[in-house]
């Protein structure tokens, strides 16, 4: 059955909440870094499980970037200092 009026979010709700998760970490593609050392700052900053550091690794390598973890910006900015100190792309965007 099709909800009918009455099931739809009051109107007084409207825009009061929004979403913590807003930003994506987008990994990028290089030719500096290897595979493994990715994978190690993946699983270490990121919190990755190692199956997911390599799909990771192996989607930016081939798609030239990735995004790798959702979270507020302050969150993410923490781990792109990381990753900058290991000499390793991303960047934070808005995500939509």
């Amino acid at each position: 059955m099709r909800g009918t009026p009455r099931d739809l979010p009051s109107d007084k709700y409207h825009g009061q909440y929004q979403s913590v998760d807003t930003y994506n970490l987008v990994l990028f593609n290089d030719d500096v870094n290897s595979f493994d050392f990715i994978i190690e700052n993946l699983i270490h900053i990121c919190e990755h499980t190692p199956v997911q550091a390599e799909q990771c690794t192996v989607i930016a390598h081939y798609k030239g970037k990735c995004d790798v973890k959702l979270g507020s910006y302050d969150q993410l900015s923490v781990l792109k200092r990381e990753f900058d100190l290991k000499g390793i792309t991303t960047s934070i965007c808005e995500n939509y």
